[in-house]
């Protein structure tokens, strides 16, 4: 359990300790795990107690990163139909792209809009994932999906909201290039052989050339062709390394590794979202961009907070807690008892829900 030493002056109702409470005599004065009440602070200022171990402080998240982040039925009614229009919008770009050959601004601005419009206000992203991620349609609501998170990322990273806009428009066309790829291999439902990989890796570069010839940005251009390229020069379509990767481009393939990782395909099942998380940390170092990731992580822990989880022991609680310093080990509340997943190397958290 976590353990908070705190002075017996600053106590408050609803502090739980951590460990028995005696005074100098060895009599037990407050048990372990106790919710305090005034009786209980008063009886230990009259037994002069100076320090108390607590198990958790219950005003804890007094801070805006510990806060859960609430979200009406309402909301979630109009945000899922909202997302809806964007993957019908997306998927009208793709099949009138694939016939003509070329983008139209004004489509793709008007496509676009459901989704723009509900960045206005920043939502609880995980509930948002949780409620939108499943297998239809795959690469039609991963485009919608890598448009919102795009967005969100570059708002975390400070940038105006209108630059955050072009990220998210970067992020809903930057698998645009698909619509040039055979659908038999694209819905393929085993393992693609090299020759079909192989194909499927020219999208970046179907993309690039599609936003060029309809006159659109360069930056939305370069995000289509560079979003699948790593740092260490791992990725395609060029294997250029970090310094010639452009910085919309590595907004985009932070958020589309998330999003990708998250879904269910039909020859993929989706991974946990804080599993994800963990995944793409690991990722910035030699991969993607060190300092996006950080960002966008730090930003999407706190939308984990009141989550219900299930761990791998088969128990099921709540997030109350994030952890300073292990973000993928929170304080966990299962019935009237809390689990400090840091101390339990053994426990991980299989899935989250909404």
């Amino acid at each position: 359990m976590i353990f908070l030493r705190i002075s017996v002056m600053d106590l408050q109702v609803g502090d739980r300790t951590s460990l028995d409470v005696f005074n100098k005599n060895g009599v037990l004065i407050v048990a372990a795990h106790t919710a305090l009440n005034a009786s209980d602070i008063n009886k230990l200022n009259l037994h002069q107690i100076d320090d108390v171990d607590l198990m958790i402080r219950f005003d804890g998240f007094t801070e805006e990163a510990q806060k859960p982040l609430n979200i009406s039925q309402d909301e979630v009614t109009q945000q899922i139909k909202a997302y809806g229009e964007a993957v019908d919008g997306i998927k009208y770009l793709f099949e009138s792209s694939s016939k003509t050959g070329k983008l139209d601004d004004a489509q793709v601005n008007e496509s676009f809009a459901p989704l723009s419009n509900q960045f206005v206000q920043e939502k609880d992203v995980v509930a948002l994932l949780l409620n939108l991620t499943n297998q239809n349609d795959y690469t039609y609501q991963h485009s919608v999906q890598v448009g919102m998170i795009s967005y969100y990322i570059a708002k975390w990273l400070g940038q105006t909201n209108e630059r955050a806009i072009i990220a998210g428009k970067a992020g809903y066309l930057h698998d645009i290039g698909k619509c040039r790829i055979d659908p038999e291999i694209l819905n393929k439902p085993g393992r693609l052989t090299d020759e079909e990989f192989e194909e499927v890796k020219k999208h970046t570069l179907h993309g690039y050339q599609l936003i060029k010839d309809s006159k659109m940005s360069e930056a939305l251009a370069q995000a289509a062709l560079q979003h699948h390229e790593r740092y260490d020069g791992s990725g395609y379509p060029y294997q250029i390394k970090e310094a010639k990767i452009q910085p919309l481009s590595k907004i985009v393939a932070v958020a589309d590794i998330y999003s990708a990782m998250i879904s269910s395909r039909v020859y993929q099942e989706k991974k946990d979202l804080l599993f994800v998380l963990r995944e793409l940390y690991l990722m910035s170092f030699g991969k993607i961009d060190p300092k996006i990731t950080q960002v966008f992580i730090r930003n999407m822990i706190p939308n984990f907070i009141g989550k219900r989880v299930l761990l791998t022991s088969g128990e099921i609680g709540y997030i109350i807690l994030t952890h300073p310093n292990d973000f993928f080990k929170p304080l966990v509340q299962i019935d009237d008892y809390f689990i400090n997943l840091a101390e339990h190397p053994e426990l991980e958290i299989e899935e989250v829900y909404v």
